[in-house]
């Protein structure tokens, strides 16, 4: 049976992305009805790609992944879709399997669906992302009882299970974050193995950086 999506918004958080947009904003499956790409004080070209590409832009001049997203959200408020998504802008998401996470919470089968990163190349994900992927799903398996096997940043999320959430993290630990909040208000989750591959051009800002 053929999938009736509903309305389905995107958010991409994105800071001097100029050269990794274009494939993104071209690669995203039929199902989506509006992209936001938030420019997180980007000083490339940036805005400039994504309005090219038909993107909506929201501007958030701090810096901050948590930020970037509630700066979507905040917008997306004034007429919120059914469902909203998340995926980075740096092109190593395979985003021809967003439609599966999207499908899964349109027919009623979880709440919050995850992307699980399985890296077509071992420098797909560096040490430090490894290592604090380990540490912080151990440490969620050990205070909540519940075993993630990522903390993938491509994801879906029915509107109304989001705005539960009162999602608030400001920074990096936004997904860490939307996922013990989702366990704590009793979410039906659902994680499916995705490829994850090198970002597409330029030097990552967030998370392959020892800082993030």
């Amino acid at each position: 049976m053929k999938t009736v999506y509903p309305d389905v918004a995107l958010i991409i958080p994105a800071r001097n992305e100029e050269d990794a947009l274009p494939g993104v904003l071209t690669g995203l499956p039929a199902c989506i009805n509006r992209v936001i790409v938030v420019d997180n004080g980007s000083t490339d070209r940036t805005k400039e790609v994504a309005v090219k590409q038909g993107a909506l832009v929201i501007h958030e001049p701090v810096a901050g992944y948590g930020r970037a997203c509630l700066a979507g959200l905040a917008f997306l408020r004034n007429n919120p879709p059914d469902i909203v998504a998340f995926v980075d802008a740096d092109g190593s998401d395979e985003l021809s399997c967003l439609s599966d996470l999207i499908a899964l919470v349109s027919k009623g089968e979880a709440d919050l669906t995850l992307g699980c990163r399985i890296p077509a190349v071992t420098a797909a994900l560096t040490f430090q992302q490894r290592f604090g992927h380990f540490l912080a799903t151990g440490l969620i398996r050990l205070c909540w009882k519940h075993r993630f096997r990522d903390l993938g940043p491509m994801r879906a999320i029915r509107w109304a299970n989001l705005e539960q959430l009162a999602m608030a993290d400001q920074a990096f630990g936004w997904t860490v974050e939307m996922q013990i909040r989702a366990l704590k208000c009793g979410l039906r989750i659902r994680e499916i193995e995705v490829p994850y591959y090198k970002r597409a051009a330029g030097q990552s800002k967030i998370s392959r950086t020892v800082s993030g």
